[in-house]
């Protein structure tokens, strides 16, 4: 397919922003700027809307082509956490296909075998079958020993560890933030410090051996203080949060909403606006939807007994251009969270717009305003916490290598 985006506002991570038109041929992009359509193009009206790279989305639980097509998301790094796990190369080869055609998916491999926290996985094999990254899953690995040693064969191999920061001594049984919302609700809830905890050992040991590590999701002031003190040091560390991070509190929790019930938990209404000043300062370098979608058989339960996770990627976008409204962050800081940093992180060439750049693009109208409803979200389940939420900007054309997804 032959495409030409015209009257553009193209919004590129690496090169800022710019007006003018795309030239998409064999899957790529061709020309940019001043482009003249070859006579066999078809001519896509851009209307001064925003064309940026699709975004890759860091940390998904499972793969929903629905919920990405409307999300503008073509890319998926996809945890280990499946079953069987990602801890075998024939399975990692077999993630690594099965979102075609809707979707690339980039495989995360497990660290440890069946993600145990005991015994080291194969790595090499596993990069060799096209795993991008290794990581804990949904756990921590508890024994400092064995993590040295993952962060160690990770670095040697040139991959990056994407660990989950709660210290599982304090976590075990918790479903909330210890504080006054838990405590009203009666819930098991873990102090906020399990978190910091879990983020300073593992950056200890990722200083040591100076390997590269990445904190899928980072919700308190305490653990985002660190991850900047480690960054300003030289620590090879990056970290991600989420949109549900960023603008809900453990006050969402009320009537035990359980679409309220994540992992992470949400946090006090401090640790919401540090995690906001995390990303406005550049400590965060990562918003992935964390993608988790659960069925009514998972959270029509107690609260307690529900379990944790959210449909994230149909809204995702949406919400994360509200950062750029209450000025947090340009536009093109924002697609450089959701496509370029990702994909460095997953040492992927994507996310900037350039000649010969792969062609997964996303045309999106920033000020469609729209509703978030629970009944209608696309995808494989609708168990969002932000269901009757107005919001602003939509996915009108995506592509993936130069076709139209939609």
């Amino acid at each position: 397919m032959k495409a030409l985006l015209t009257n553009a506002r193209l919004v590129c991570p690496a090169n800022g922003v710019s007006q003018g038109s795309l030239l998409i041929e064999d899957g790529r992009i061709a020309a940019i700027g001043d482009v003249e359509a070859p006579a066999d193009t078809k001519t896509i009206d851009a209307r001064g809307h925003v064309v940026a790279p699709a975004i890759l989305d860091l940390g998904v639980f499972k793969p929903d082509a629905a919920a990405c097509r409307a999300g503008g998301i073509v890319r998926l790094g996809l945890m280990p956490d499946q079953s069987p796990v990602l801890d075998d190369p024939g399975i990692v080869q077999r993630a690594a296909a099965m979102g075609k055609p809707d979707l690339w998916i980039h495989p995360i491999a497990a660290a440890t075998r069946g993600l145990a926290g005991i015994d080291l996985a194969e790595m090499a094999i596993l990069k060799d079958a096209g795993a991008r990254a290794v990581s804990t899953g949904r756990g921590r690995i508890a024994n400092s020993a064995v993590m040295r040693k993952v962060l160690a064969y990770a670095r040697d191999l040139n991959l990056t560890v994407i660990a989950h920061a709660e210290d599982c001594g304090l976590t075990a049984g918790a479903v909330a933030t210890a504080g006054e919302a838990a405590t009203r609700l009666g819930l098991p809830a873990a102090p906020p410090v399990a978190e910091a905890l879990a983020v300073a050992r593992d950056l200890m040991l990722a200083e040591d051996t100076q390997a590269a590590i990445h904190f899928r999701i980072v919700s308190t002031a305490q653990s985002i203080d660190l991850i900047r003190k480690a960054k300003a040091r030289g620590v090879r560390v990056t970290c991600g949060t989420t949109p549900a991070h960023l603008y809900l509190s453990d006050i969402a929790m009320s009537d035990f909403r359980t679409f309220a019930h994540l992992s992470p938990p949400l946090r006090s209404e401090s640790d919401r606006q540090a995690t906001r000043a995390g990303v406005a300062d550049g400590t965060i370098d990562v918003i992935a939807s964390s993608h988790d979608p659960r069925g009514p058989e998972e959270k029509r339960l107690p609260f307690a007994d529900s379990l944790p996770g959210a449909a994230g990627a149909a809204t995702m976008l949406a919400l994360s251009l509200g950062l750029v409204r209450d000025e947090l962050v340009s536009i093109e800081r924002l697609m450089a969270m959701l496509s370029a940093n990702p994909a460095k992180l997953l040492r992927l060439d994507y996310g900037t717009l350039a000649v010969s750049a792969p062609a997964d693009l996303m045309i999106v109208d920033m000020g469609a305003p729209w509703k978030i409803d629970g009944d209608t979200l696309p995808g494989l389940a609708a168990n969002t916490p932000f269901d009757g939420l107005p919001v602003q900007g939509k996915v009108t054309h995506l592509m993936k290598g130069g076709v139209l997804q939609r």
